[in-house]
C-alpha cells in the first residue's frame, strides 16, 4: 500500500470516528498550558494535572512564577519526573516570559524554543494547542505509532524527520488534529510493548499488522470498527 493511501486512511477513520481530538492535560489558559507542558515531559498527563491546581495556585500567573525560585517551585512539582530540573526550568521560564515577552506566552516555535525547558515539542504543542496552528510535536507515542502504521519511512529515524513527514502528507488544517490522534491511538491502543491489535480499528492497512501476520501467522479476531472510540473518550489510564 502506497503511502498516500495509508494517510487516506487514517485521515477517514478518525475525522469521521474522533473529529474533535483535545490534549488530555488540564489547563485554562497558554500560560497554564506551557507549564503543564514542560512538566508532562517523560510524565503522564495524568500526573502532571494531579500537580497543577496547586501549583497554578501558589503561581497563577507568569509574574509570581518569575518572582518564585527553583526552592519554592519544587514542592509543587516534586511527584513529577526529573523535579529538580523542571524546577529550574520553570524559574527560567517565569522570569523569561516576564522580561522579555511582557508576560505573554510567544506565539512562534523559535520564541518559544528560546523559554527554559521548552524544546521543538513542547513549543509545537503550544503553538499547535493555543495558536491552531499546523504544528506537529512528536513524542514517544507519535514516533512509534506513525512508523507502526506505515506513515513515515524507516528511514525517519529522528523526532524531526518524522515530523516533516507527517507535516507533508497531511493537509495543513488537519495537522493540529492529528498529533492527538496519533497520540492517543498510542496511548491507549497502540502502545509501546503490547500492542491491542485485536481491537484496534485500523489492522485492515496496518504496515506493523500485517509484519506480524507475515512473520507469526498471527491469527486474531476480526478487528473491532469503532470499538477503540470508547477508549478515546473513556480512557481508564494514562501512560
Amino acid at each position: 500500500m502506497r503511502k498516500p493511501e495509508r494517510y487516506r486512511h487514517f485521515i477517514e477513520y478518525f475525522t469521521t470516528h474522533f473529529p474533535e481530538p483535545e490534549t488530555e492535560l488540564h489547563y485554562a489558559n497558554p500560560y497554564e498550558l506551557i507549564v503543564a507542558v514542560v512538566l508532562s515531559a517523560q510524565c503522564t498527563d495524568k500526573r502532571v494535572n494531579q500537580v497543577m491546581p496547586a501549583l497554578v495556585q501558589q503561581f497563577p500567573t507568569p509574574e509570581h512564577l518569575a518572582a518564585a525560585s527553583a526552592e519554592d517551585i519544587f514542592p509543587f512539582i516534586r511527584s513529577v519526573s526529573y523535579p529538580n530540573n523542571k524546577a529550574k526550568h520553570l524559574a527560567g521560564l517565569g522570569r523569561m516570559l516576564v522580561q522579555d515577552f511582557g508576560g505573554e506566552v510567544p506565539s512562534s516555535i523559535e520564541e518559544l524554543q528560546r523559554l527554559p525547558g521548552v524544546g521543538r515539542k513542547t513549543a509545537n504543542v503550544v503553538v499547535s494547542v493555543i495558536y491552531n496552528q499546523p504544528a506537529m510535536a512528536v513524542d514517544t507515542h507519535v514516533f512509534r505509532v506513525s512508523h507502526r502504521l506505515g506513515l513515515v519511512s524507516k528511514t525517519a529515524t529522528t523526532p524531526l524527520a518524522v515530523e516533516k513527514e507527517l507535516v507533508r502528507y497531511t493537509p495543513t488544517d488537519l495537522i493540529p488534529k492529528a498529533h492527538h490522534w496519533l497520540i492517543l491511538h498510542g496511548r491507549y491502543i497502540c502502545v509501546a510493548r503490547t500492542p491491542k491489535c485485536a481491537v484496534c480499528p485500523l489492522t485492515s492497512w496496518c504496515k506493523y499488522y500485517a509484519e506480524l501476520e507475515s512473520k507469526n501467522s498471527l491469527k486474531t479476531a476480526k478487528p473491532a470498527k469503532t470499538a477503540s472510540i470508547s477508549i478515546y473518550n473513556n480512557p481508564s489510564s494514562t501512560t
